[in-house]
């Protein structure tokens, strides 16, 4: 049978402890500092640039601001499309904090792209990271096959000897 007394010192000592765990515990909790949203998202791309796999994909649409102008402003959000496995995903990025990287002048649309995508997720998706672009900045960089010269016809009459 298992006793103890509120009287025993070792049975003071082990809540005492206790409680100052539980309570230290307690004010990490409360006073640790919390990831801001924008860390969490360059934290997402890191990690699809480190560990993602990469396929081919196409710019569907891109959200810009208007600028002053009247020329097309700061770009917010790409949309493209990407297939793996027969399932076709739609997915967009917001490209705000990424400026240096992104110009709207240099992106078309339905333009071929790369996408990093994790295998596990494979909504989880980038075309743009700090250290990585997806995007195809010019028409030089799309492949594009050339065509033969129309064929002259040839006359049927036999070759003199």
């Amino acid at each position: 049978m298992l006793s103890f007394s509120w009287r025993d010192p070792h049975v003071i000592g082990t809540l005492a402890a206790s409680a100052l765990c539980v309570g230290g515990v307690a004010a990490y909790l409360k006073m640790r500092r919390r990831p801001s949203d924008e860390e969490l998202e360059r934290e997402r791309r890191a990690h699809l640039v480190r560990a993602g796999r990469i396929i081919d994909g196409t710019i569907m649409d891109i959200a810009a601001t208007d600028a002053e102008d009247g020329r097309t402003g700061e770009i917010r959000l790409i949309l493209y499309k990407y297939e793996i496995g027969g399932v076709e995903y739609e997915c967009s990025q917001d490209v705000t904090g990424l400026r240096e990287r992104v110009k709207a002048e240099d992106l078309r649309l339905s333009f071929p792209c790369s996408v990093r995508y994790d295998v596990r997720r494979p909504e989880n998706s980038i075309v743009v990271a700090e250290n990585w672009s997806g995007l195809r900045m010019t028409a030089r960089s799309v492949p594009v096959t050339k065509t033969a010269p129309p064929r002259t016809p040839r006359s049927s009459a036999p070759a003199a000897r």
